[in-house]
Formats: structure tokens, sequence, C-alpha cells
């Protein structure tokens, strides 16, 4: 068991790297009211990568508080948002 536990901890960084549409670009931390997200933004996409850990079974407030921290990043509306409670994707209007 104690052999899997260094492997793992070497996979722990890779949890907030952006889908593979948003690679290489370097994430902007931003906190909204509790939740913590990686912001990546490209074109008119944004996303937004939970990284803290929080009970959410579903989108709902999840969904605003990561609209609202594209928005910041980005500097554009949000239109639309898209995914789960842990990565969501955002439709810009810039």
């Amino acid at each position: 068991m104690t052999r899997w536990i260094m492997p793992l901890l070497l996979l722990l960084p890779a949890c907030d790297g952006g889908s593979p549409h948003f690679m290489g670009i370097p994430p902007t931390r931003v906190e909204v009211e509790g939740s913590v997200f990686a912001v990546r933004v490209k074109g008119d996409l944004a996303e937004a990568v939970r990284t803290n850990p929080q009970y959410a079974p579903r989108m709902g407030p999840i969904g605003g508080r990561a609209a609202r921290a594209m928005e910041q990043v980005s500097g554009c509306t949000v239109r639309e948002i898209r995914g789960d409670q842990a990565l969501i994707l955002g439709l810009l209007t810039c």
C-alpha cells in the first residue's frame, strides 16, 4: 500500500491542469464566496476548475461563482455555462 502513496502524490499537482483546449495556458486563481477556481481563457471560451475541497453535489451555486470568476479574469460577460461542479466551461461575450 505504501508504495502507491508517492506516485499518487505526484499526480495531485495535475488536478487543476486544463482540458486539452486550454493546455499551455497558465491559470489565474480566483476565490469567489469561498470557492477557489483555476481560470483559463482562450478566445471566447473560459474554463474554471474548482480546486478547493467543497461539498457540491450539483452545479447550483457553484456555477454562478464560476461565472463570476471567469468574468473577473476575462473582463467579458459569461453568457452560458456548461459542465459540472468541478469543471465549468463558460461561453464569453466580449
